[in-house]
């Protein structure tokens, strides 16, 4: 993560093939300090050197210069390698249709060309100014108590988590349709339920359905509810999940299950607000904010006619994609403490910590089944241990040689490197600071410096 100290420019990536142009906007902006790029492997490096917070971006780029295709995938590179970057596109008269796609595809906000400086300015500026306000927001909820908490109930330090955490505060309180996008067991309940708490609707219900455990001949009914005699078993009449959601949200689980008949009503409701119990014909109004979660790839899915592409419009106007548990640097040791203590007050009390070399063999899994596999290996070693910590053979481990990611660059994978160091020193040394500096081999001033700059704290 970067900050500016207050002595220094925040730097500015402007990405333009005009030399005209990119003069005028270096001279433009004076009190950036200003980074220029023509191309997309230039910008690469620029973003991988100066780590600007944010880039304002022709979407046409050579060798594309008339379309956007290597706009886009300039776009696609920078948000991947930083993606808290804030990118304002520049959208030509008559092409606001791309710069609407941009915004979809995860850029901040877009400008027109001809560029009018002072405008663009106000943009540039407003971008700095949240992106300043998100790293304060980071700092303060890390700060507000020593479970790593955000959203309420969401355990985590890593900043691949807490980026999830602000796209979601952000969108808390509007109406927007959200989708969810991540693999089994790696929070999405927990993540919608921490949407509702946050949003205006918080003191409405929230309501969870999974579309895959329920029956297909089921789920309309579990959906909409059904009138008295609506069908062979329906003695009285019964609210659907939608209904009880009523001025609240619902959560619709794994939604690719859905099938295409019944998405037909969903989208219905979705466009009027309306819907019609099983064996009813009146219309009732009902204002319930959706949103949903799936594991499988709905592209796809519309390619093959198995899902709606207007549905998946209508539910994914926002979408927010989940890191697995091994992209999130530090959180496997982490929540793994957060689920002893929690399971040893539970099942056996005698447990009161978890070994180095369990900690270790902790961090060298790939975690295939997520947060969820890790609370489930967590619980089976509290029951198995038996002595007071943890060990390695508790948790039915091999170990794994998997390579990371592509990171941003050698000071990113240092600082990768630095968080989980950290996290398993304080882990070892059940919270102890002074400790903790020993095992790493640090004074203490300089771990306290370590854990504000990382904007960690103790793993208590």
């Amino acid at each position: 993560m970067t900050g500016n100290s207050q002595n220094q420019k925040e730097k500015l990536l402007i990405v333009e093939d005009d030399p005209g142009l990119q003069k005028q906007l270096k001279w433009a902006y004076e009190d950036f300090d200003v980074l220029v790029a023509g191309d997309r492997e230039s910008a690469i490096n620029m973003l991988r050197s100066e780590e600007p917070d944010v880039v304002t971006l022709d979407l046409g780029l050579p060798p594309d210069p008339d379309g956007t295709t290597e706009g886009f995938a300039t776009m696609d590179a920078i948000l991947s390698l930083k993606p808290d970057t804030k990118i304002i596109v520049a959208s030509g008269h008559g092409e606001k249709d791309s710069a609407l796609r941009a915004i979809a595809n995860g850029a901040w906000d877009f400008y027109q060309k001809p560029v009018d400086i002072d405008e663009l300015g106000l943009i540039v500026r407003r971008a700095f100014h949240v992106r300043k306000l998100e790293l304060e927001n980071i700092q303060l909820s890390s700060q507000q108590d020593g479970s790593n908490r955000v959203l309420g109930q969401i355990v985590t330090g890593a900043p691949e988590m807490l980026k999830v955490a602000q796209m979601i505060e952000r969108v808390a309180n509007t109406n927007a349709s959200i989708m969810l996008l991540g693999a089994s067991g790696t929070g999405k309940e927990l993540l919608a339920k921490g949407l509702h708490d946050a949003s205006d609707r918080r003191e409405g219900a929230f309501v969870a359905i999974n579309c895959a455990a329920i029956p297909e001949n089921l789920l309309e009914a579990e959906l909409f509810g059904h009138e008295k005699g609506a069908f062979t078993g329906a003695i009285k009449t019964t609210e659907g999940k939608i209904e009880q959601a009523n001025g609240g949200t619902l959560f619709l689980d794994e939604v690719g299950d859905i099938p295409l008949p019944l998405q037909v009503k969903l989208l219905r409701f979705i466009q009027e607000r309306v819907i019609e119990r099983i064996g009813g014909r009146k219309a009732i109004a009902v204002d319930t904010r959706i949103v949903c979660a799936t594991h499988q790839n709905l592209e796809e899915m519309i390619a093959e006619n198995s899902f709606r592409e207007d549905l998946y419009y209508r539910l994914a106007e926002i979408v927010v994609k989940i890191p697995a548990l091994a992209d999130r640097s530090g959180d496997a040791s982490l929540l793994a403490r957060h689920f002893q203590k929690k399971f040893s007050e539970e099942i056996n009390p005698a447990v009161k910590g978890i070994a180095p070399d369990a900690l270790a063999a902790l961090e060298a899994w790939n975690w295939p089944g997520n947060v969820r596999e890790l609370e489930n290996r967590i619980k089976r070693a509290v029951i198995m241990a038996d002595g007071k910590l943890i060990a390695a053979d508790d948790l039915d481990l091999e170990s794994s040689d998997d390579e990371a990611g592509e990171l941003l660059n050698l000071k990113a994978a240092r600082e990768a490197a630095d968080r989980v160091a950290i996290i398993r020193a304080i882990s070892q040394t059940d919270g102890n600071i002074s400790n903790a500096a020993k095992l790493l081999g640090i004074s203490r001033p300089t771990l306290y410096d370590l854990l504000k700059q990382y904007q960690l704290q103790q793993a208590s």
